[in-house]
């Protein structure tokens, strides 16, 4: 697994850290992490579907 840096307005982080404290999530990195594979999932199939266009026209 690779490490990134993110900076995030202190409101977004305090929100994640109740998350964290209600039991939501384990770790804010784990909240981060179902943020951003919700992201991919919701809009994964259109990059792919993108990606596949443009190599159709080189």
């Amino acid at each position: 697994m690779n490490r990134i840096t993110l900076r995030l307005p202190d409101q977004q982080i305090e929100m994640l850290e109740q998350m964290v404290a209600i039991g939501e999530f384990p770790t804010v990195s784990e909240a981060v992490r179902a943020a951003v594979r919700q992201l991919i999932e919701q809009r994964g199939g259109r990059v792919l579907q993108e990606s596949d266009q443009v190599s159709f026209k080189v």
